[in-house]
């Protein structure tokens, strides 16, 4: 059901691209948009009491902009960025209602997305008058394409998967010379993917202040990857705020899409092939992104490899807590490290993974809830028909 292996790689070391003054910086870009609210971080206490550990503490980003997802932070940070240099200004004077005026004709910014990612792009490319072209790997709910199209943009779905959509939205980007705006880095493409992965640290200057006015000190992070974008940016902000070897990480992946895990024990960048079909989409990634990489490697404590089923059962035990609790609807991606916390503090046969990892009654655990229900039919199915049950 899951399998957990240790960083031996662990030595402390910082970035200087994902620090509390950046986090800074992105928040501020951030709080001149409309409609920008900070997410709630809610504490679950009478999970907490069952599981046995001080408190559970879950950032639920359904609440993001409206869109139901956290990927907005990313994208909208990096098109103000990217038009910011286009002006040759510096992002404090972009203003997503005004910066149209300032163009002859709109940009055409391209990604590709499992989902949430290209909903972001396309929202701000919408907010900031420019125009979206978004790819999809084959298997895309419709819901997605849906959502994306609602807000304007073009989507497009290919017949291949993740890795090789962004192949194809590189390709047709150069083409046209259009803007790409892809949330993972290779050779010559690092500067955009740095961008989206300082704009998700809003979330953890959010958290940070949350967490202080709770007069709490979270002993544990855990966070889910993809290609390592949200989860080396978030962890990269509290590395340099109160100092890695001052809490625990685990970097969770779907056990189809573990290139992190396997990156983990090895020490280096490992992708992973083949169809990565997860009901995890947005975390179904093979290749990591080598700009968050490093953090990754640095900071994190421990790497786990999770089954489709383990994050079932976190929509499901979000989505109908314990009496006092707080309901939180999560979708596949979001609700990962609930299910695996669930597992590993609940089962017996984790109990060694459980002494590992100090969860005891001491553990106060952040989690980041990334996304709603953005694929309803899929939330249905496993919410209230039990689909991908982990009974015995």
């Amino acid at each position: 059901m899951l399998k957990l292996t240790q960083n031996d790689f662990f030595n402390g070391e910082t970035s200087e691209l994902f620090t509390a003054q950046v986090a800074e910086q992105t928040r501020q870009f951030h709080q001149q948009i409309e409609a920008y609210q900070p997410t709630p971080l809610i504490s679950l206490e009478q999970l907490a009491a069952r599981l046995g550990v001080k408190a559970i503490l879950v950032k639920d980003e359904s609440y993001r902009f409206g869109l139901n997802a956290f990927k907005v932070l990313g994208g909208s940070y990096a098109l103000g960025k990217q038009l910011a240099e286009h002006l040759n200004v510096d992002i404090s004077e972009i203003d997503m209602k005004t910066v149209a005026a300032k163009l002859s004709e709109p940009l055409v910014f391209a990604t590709a997305t499992a989902g949430n990612h290209g909903t972001g792009v396309a929202w701000a490319a919408r907010e900031m008058g420019q125009k979206a072209v978004v790819y999809m790997p084959k298997g895309s709910s419709q819901a997605s394409v849906t959502r994306i199209q609602n807000l304007g943009a073009e989507c497009i779905v290919t017949d291949c998967n993740y890795d090789d959509t962004v192949r194809i939205a590189n390709q047709t980007a150069t083409e046209n010379g259009w803007m790409l705006v892809q949330d993972t880095a290779w050779e010559g493409y690092d500067k955009i993917p740095t961008w989206i992965s300082q704009g998700y640290m809003t979330m953890a200057v959010e958290a940070q202040e949350q967490v202080d006015a709770m007069g709490l000190k979270p002993t544990h992070l855990m966070l889910q990857a993809g290609v390592g974008a949200m989860a080396g940016g978030i962890l990269g902000y509290f590395a340099d705020k109160v100092g890695a070897t001052n809490f625990k990480t685990i970097i969770a992946e779907p056990a189809k899409a573990d290139c992190i895990y396997n990156s983990g024990i090895k020490g280096e960048m490992v992708a992973v092939t083949g169809e990565l079909n997860s009901i995890m989409a947005g975390l179904a990634c093979g290749e990591p992104n080598p700009v968050t990489w490093p953090i990754l490697k640095q900071c994190s404590s421990f790497f786990a490899s999770v089954e489709d089923e383990v994050t079932a059962t976190g929509m499901r035990i979000l989505g109908n807590p314990l009496a006092g609790d707080t309901k939180i609807v999560s979708g596949e991606s979001g609700a990962l490290n609930l299910g695996l916390l669930y597992m590993l503090a609940s089962r017996e046969e984790y109990t060694e993974y459980r002494t590992q990892l100090g969860l005891d009654q001491d553990a106060i655990i952040m989690l980041f809830s990334t996304e709603g229900d953005t694929n309803p039919d899929r939330y249905r199915q496993i919410v209230w028909e039990g689909a991908l049950s982990t009974a015995k």
